[in-house]
């Protein structure tokens, strides 16, 4: 079994090399789990070939090694007795449950190869089929008893305003079930000219702290709901806390366009086309509102007659709207700002020119000096290689990111934008197809990878193929659960398809190396024919391949079943995938591989034993040889005869 054993731990040990070439999200959460399982795995194979083997030593002993130290006629009764008690096992085994169910299966199997094969491909088929109705996502729910509120109130909102609405949408925070703690954040910590050029005072943030129990996704559309009833509330979107995976968790369209105009014309389309997507909660765009300003332009020939210039302009200015600045006083250990004057509180334009500016002669009003009026100017503006840019966010709802995504594709195709304004899908959109096809191309690398141990192992190049036949069928049971348990297909679900690589394929191992091992000739007698090689070794590794299948499902249901805590949004996919996998992949190697395996090794020993018989002293002067195939699948070999020519025999 060392041989085996080694050979099934370095396949599952390989597959999880290639991810520590992937990149990005996938690499960065996957790759100290594939680090642990491949030192676990390691520690596990010394194990089985050291300590295991000892322990079987002290536990286990035959009555021929009890009496190994005794006289000859001891030893020989001794070996008898093994030898019939082996003999009695090995009939009680035949005769279980497990054997009378197993072998009638793997007689008509491999006396019906084609019929096999045939529902082999339908099986292959009908996952095909079923695989366009998986939901997919990146991540999912992580699982974070925690969301954040952002309030947007109208441009130019004064900050007491703002803060009394936020007092408005805590009140109705704290009163929803599930809700335990909630902190709010109004406005900004900027002060002075900087307070007026920011939009900070029209916003509120909160941040949210649910029941660690309660069912978050639903909690967090109730928390939509109610607020959004808040009246006079501004715009409110409600989602969840970034987890640090550096995962978005919107479906993002980025647009571009050379003109303030038509950037605001394509975000209002974008946005216009993206609401009502099925399964969305919100659309939102990051283009900030205009927001009315005082703008002041100093006319310099006017300022430098009044003996001023723009800096000592400003400077005014800053100090009649704002307090000036003075230091800070100590008190005991506490810092305390110190400021002059309240400053002054304007309510209209004309107050703003009509402020008093000293100059060298008589003093001069703002507005004789500068022109000053009210405009609308945007808040902030983002540029991507000299062009305008927005960015129009769609938050999904559900679970099946796919069908979100293509839902927003198939709209954003339809969207009329002004000539020479793009649009590009990016997000949790561009991760998904990303991670998914690194991860793909790692299991491709993952298959390579196990194909060339097993060459090494096997000493074939055919063998192997007929291993690696497990691999799709593992799909097979994977996605049907996870159809069944409605668990979408991500990054995780991936990671345990790569897994799948490596434990499916342990068993076939298994059974391949045994049936090998009986068709070598021992003890100066030959080797076991295939079909009595194919049904010895598969009617000995039946219980082996059961018990490690099923040790791995136990192990996996309760990481399944969610049971695992906040861990669950990575290891239940995973868990499902695994599962699923393997238990499909479990049938069809007790049943598919020993028909391919007679397909492949049958017709070579038939033309083996062809050969060697054709060469045969008394066949080699025969003018006249009849060859019979009889049925390869029945077990018999060829007969071959010949006689002399006769006279008279035509030629």
């Amino acid at each position: 079994m060392a041989g085996a054993i080694t050979a099934s731990t370095l396949t599952t040990v390989a597959v999880f090399l290639p991810i520590a070439f992937v990149g990005e999200l996938a690499g960065e959460l996957f790759r100290p789990f594939a680090l642990t399982v491949t030192m676990a795995l390691l520690a596990s194979l010394l194990v089985s070939l050291t300590i295991v083997p000892v322990l079987a030593y002290w536990f286990l002993k035959s009555p021929a090694g009890s009496a190994a130290a005794g006289s000859p006629a001891v030893r020989e009764t001794a070996a008898r007795l093994a030898a019939a008690a082996r003999a009695q096992a090995q009939e009680s085994e035949q005769k279980s449950r497990l054997q009378r169910a197993y072998l009638p299966v793997l007689s008509k199997t491999q006396k019906h190869p084609v019929l096999t094969l045939v529902a082999a491909v339908l099986v292959l088929g009908a996952t095909a089929a079923m695989t366009p109705l998986l939901s997919t996502n990146l991540l999912g729910d992580s699982g974070q008893n925690s969301l954040t509120v952002r309030q947007l109130m109208p441009a130019g909102t004064s900050l007491a305003d703002t803060s009394a609405a936020a007092v408005r949408v805590e009140d109705v925070l704290r009163g929803i079930k599930g809700v335990k703690n909630v902190q709010v954040t109004s406005g900004n910590a900027q002060a002075g000219f900087a307070a007026l050029t920011s939009s900070g005072a029209a916003n509120s943030t909160f941040t949210v702290v649910t029941d660690e129990k309660a069912n978050q996704a639903e909690l967090q559309e109730t928390v939509r709901t109610e607020v959004g009833k808040v009246a006079g509330s501004g715009k409110i979107s409600v989602g969840t806390q970034q987890g640090g995976f550096g995962a978005s968790s919107t479906v993002d369209i980025t647009v571009k366009a050379a003109t303030s105009e038509d950037l605001r014309t394509a975000s209002d389309a974008m946005v216009q086309a993206m609401t009502g997507v099925p399964e969305t909660s919100e659309v939102a765009t990051n283009l900030a509102a205009s927001q009315p300003v005082v703008q002041v332009k100093v006319d310099r020939a006017k300022t430098a007659a009044a003996g001023l210039n723009e800096e000592q302009v400003a400077g005014i200015l800053a100090a009649t709207i704002s307090p000036i600045p003075a230091g800070t006083v100590r008190m005991d250990t506490n810092d305390f700002p110190v400021q002059i004057g309240k400053g002054t509180r304007f309510t209209s334009i004309d107050a703003v020119r009509n402020i008093a500016l000293p100059a060298s002669g008589a003093p001069v009003t703002l507005g004789s000096i500068a022109s000053v009026e009210q405009v609308d100017v945007p808040v902030s503006i983002t540029a991507s290689n000299g062009q305008r840019t927005a960015k129009v966010s769609v938050t999904p709802s559900g679970s099946n990111l796919g069908a979100v995504n293509a839902e927003v594709q198939k709209r954003l195709t339809e969207v009329s934008l002004p000539a020479g304004v793009t649009a590009e899908l990016g997000g949790a959109t561009t991760q998904q197809a990303e991670s998914f096809q690194q991860l793909g191309l790692a299991l491709l690398a993952a298959i390579a990878i196990v194909y060339v141990i097993m060459v090494a192992t096997f000493k074939s190049l055919i063998q192997p193929l007929i291993l690696l036949v497990s691999v799709p069928f593992a799909a097979t049971g994977a996605v049907a659960l996870l159809l069944a348990t409605g668990v979408p297909l991500g990054l995780p679900s991936l990671i345990g398809m790569l897994m799948l690589v490596g434990i499916v394929v342990t068993n076939a191992i298994v059974l391949i190396d045994l049936i090998n091992q009986y068709r070598q000739p021992r003890d100066g007698r030959g080797g076991m024919s295939v079909a009595d090689a194919i049904t010895n070794g598969a009617r000995q590794r039946l219980r082996p391949i059961l018990m490690t299948a099923l040790a791995t499902v136990f192990a996996l249901t309760p990481m399944a079943l969610g049971l695992t805590g906040g861990g669950g949004f990575i290891s239940q996919p995973l868990a499902v995938v695994v599962i699923g996998g393997l238990v499909s992949s479990t049938a069809l190697t007790l049943v598919l591989v020993p028909v391919l395996y007679r397909l492949v090794e049958g017709r070579r020993e038939t033309k083996a034993l062809l050969r060697a018989m054709q060469q045969r002293p008394e066949f080699a002067e025969a003018d006249d040889v009849d060859t019979e195939f009889r049925d390869w699948t029945t077990g018999m070999v060829p007969r071959v005869t010949g006689r002399r020519a006769a006279p008279g025999d035509p030629q």
